[in-house]
């Protein structure tokens, strides 16, 4: 097996993926079994985040609890959750994600339920699970249940889903009911990122033009009747036409916003100068943070980040295309799922903080401070090294056959 002379990096990918370390296994040794540039963008990410969760969370910490580094603790546990989680996930092959894949969906349905029973509320949506000094977001479960549960159903109906209207509209039948509970949140956003998410994915799959215009009509129409419904979400969708008309009320959150870009302008204020942060801007360390990075790393500070973010999403697709093309069907669907998902969710916050989408409250994927979010993405992102090694692996031996 391929290692590197990097003394440094060695230490961190023994201890985070002993799975590479394969003994008796012959394997060319100029093939690297791990993707280290995905890997660096990763952590790349999270100490971004990090420093900016830092950077954001001190006046508001400090008000609520007295200490500025209260959100710091809680993200630097989180973290160390997450690699926790990382390390056992990194250890499983995707043939047990694909065997468990409808268990996985049925926890969530339960989760979704309980959380509507048990869950404590936050400004108006009941969204979280309370254990200790944790909470679970059973939404952000829902979504890689779901993506898991899709790509199996389409290894095992990629036909029916071709030439069957049924066997396409049988997963979207699955969306629905995870989507009433979702509403019963309420928590629109991360429909939206299911439906689109679940629509990509048969579209991946093959299915026909027609089965999505019968799906995507009524869809449209049903989100339109949603809003108009709810008096706050027609507010906050006329907010972002005109923000300006009603800058202390509606339109607070984006003005806000709008001026942490402006303040930043190209290359920001500096590391830790931004004024919106002190409890000008709502949310400023979770939903609204890039503007936070904005302000004080200016445009230069967004563009790396979401190159970054990008480098990822079209990483993710790359590894799915080749697992689909070794017939690895679960995890080529899995992979394609996961960087159209960490690209998606990423355009809706950043939509929300620069004005071009309605705030949905969705977190930017790796950055924004939240435990839910964190561990499930980073659990994702585990899947896909986890995924791009069993290809590698596969390739490998394929061509130590040929010899």
């Amino acid at each position: 097996m391929y290692i590197t002379n990097h003394k440094n990096l060695i230490r961190i990918i023994k201890w985070l993926t002993p799975w590479l370390m394969y003994k008796n296994q012959r394997v060319r040794k100029d093939i690297i079994l791990y993707d280290r540039t995905l890997l660096w963008l990763i952590f790349g990410l999270v100490i971004i985040g990090f420093v900016m969760v830092t950077s954001a969370s001190m006046a508001i910490g400090h008000r609520l609890s007295g200490d500025p580094f209260f959100f710091v603790k809680r993200e630097a546990l989180y973290i160390l959750l997450a690699l926790t989680v990382a390390q056992i996930t990194l250890r499983i092959p995707m043939k047990l994600w694909q065997k468990y894949s409808n268990k996985m969906l049925l926890i969530a349905i339960i989760l979704l339920l309980i959380v509507l029973i048990l869950g404590r509320s936050a400004n108006g949506a009941s969204r979280w699970i309370i254990i200790g000094p944790i909470g679970i977001q059973p939404a952000e479960i829902s979504k890689l249940s779901l993506f898991c549960y899709l790509s199996d159903y389409l290894v095992r109906k990629i036909d029916e889903v071709r030439n069957n209207f049924w066997g396409f509209w049988k997963p979207m039948s699955v969306l629905l009911i995870l989507a009433t509970l979702l509403l019963a949140q309420p928590d629109l956003g991360t429909i939206v990122i299911m439906f689109v998410i679940s629509l990509v994915m048969l579209f991946i799959s093959g299915a026909k033009l027609w089965h999505f215009l019968l799906i995507i009509g009524p869809s449209i129409s049903t989100v339109t009747l949603l809003i108009l419904e709810k008096p706050y979400r027609m507010r906050r969708v006329s907010s972002v036409w005109n923000p300006w008309m009603d800058p202390f009320g509606n339109g607070y959150q984006l003005t806000q916003s709008l001026m942490a870009f402006g303040r930043g302008q190209i290359w920001g204020q500096g590391l830790g100068n931004s004024v919106q942060k002190l409890e000008y801007l709502p949310a400023a360390h979770t939903d609204f943070i890039v503007s936070i990075i904005g302000e004080e790393l200016g445009y230069i500070g967004v563009f790396i980040v979401l190159l970054m973010i990008f480098s990822i999403s079209f990483r993710a697709v790359q590894i799915g295309q080749s697992a689909l093309k070794l017939n690895q069907q679960f995890s080529g669907f899995l992979a394609c799922a996961i960087g159209v998902w960490f690209s998606f969710q990423t355009l809706i916050n950043v939509g929300a903080a620069v004005g071009i989408l309605p705030t949905k409250g969705l977190t930017l994927p790796l950055i924004s401070y939240g435990g839910s979010s964190l561990i499930i993405m980073s659990i994702a992102m585990t899947c896909l090294l986890r995924i791009d090694h069993e290809t590698r692996l596969a390739t490998s031996q394929v061509f130590i056959r040929r010899s």
